[in-house]
């Protein structure tokens, strides 16, 4: 985990110790504040200019603050390849490795190859290092895929969901990017009991291990 996702965190835990309008008026200043720093550090990326501007992303923390204002000098499709021609000797030691299919609508897309294609041992031997590689390189492609209720049809419109497909109840199927499992959570809490995690299947008890902690809270 990277120092702007440890900051990020800790943002989205004391976001969650509001309530009411006093949550509202706490994102929006967190939003506007974002927005501010965000204008200051494009001004600073036009005028260091390309050469410095590689080397600086080269720095976690830097390379953290570049994706999160979409200031990075690579394209996503750049990072990701970097980091799976970084990853792949260790998953040439399991015999495999892994083809970049492509970005579809957000959601990356990848292919397991040789001894990790159809071996459940092997796949999660490999998966959880080719996760790490993508978070550092390219952490602006975790996205998950969610089942809303037509009561919470409004989290397509408050936030840059990927992917939007109505069903016939009126509920939605979203991809949509998360900045944090944290965050992921609080979501899920606002969107209700029905809402629920389809991909990726590490996320699939997010919410339902968040509303179970905030029932014992209430019980205790």
């Amino acid at each position: 985990m990277t120092e702007v996702d440890r900051v990020g965190e800790r943002i989205e835990r004391l976001l969650g110790e509001f309530g009411g309008t006093d949550a509202e008026l706490a994102e929006d200043l967190v939003h506007t504040l974002l927005e501010f720093y965000g204008a200051g550090l494009a001004r600073i990326v036009e005028a260091v200019g390309r050469p410095l501007l590689d080397r600086l992303a080269e720095d976690d923390h830097i390379r953290g603050l570049l994706v999160l204002h979409d200031l990075h000098p690579r394209s996503t499709h750049e990072r990701v390849t970097e980091a799976l021609d970084k990853v792949r000797p260790y998953l040439g030691s399991h015999a495999g490795d892994v083809e970049f299919v492509g970005i579809d609508d957000g959601v990356l897309r990848l292919r397991l190859q040789g001894t990790c294609d159809g071996c459940p041992s092997s796949a999660l031997t490999v998966a959880s290092a080719i996760e790490d590689a993508i978070l550092q390189a390219a952490p602006d492609v975790v996205a998950v895929t969610l089942r809303l209720p037509a009561s919470a049809a409004w989290v397509a419109e408050a936030f840059p969901v990927d992917r939007v497909v109505t069903e016939g109840d009126g509920g939605l199927v979203v991809d949509l990017p998360v900045a944090s499992e944290r965050w992921l959570e609080r979501l899920l809490l606002r969107a209700g009991p029905q809402a629920r995690v389809l991909a990726p299947d590490s996320l699939a008890a997010v919410g339902r291990d968040a509303a179970r902690r905030l029932l014992a809270r209430y019980r205790a």
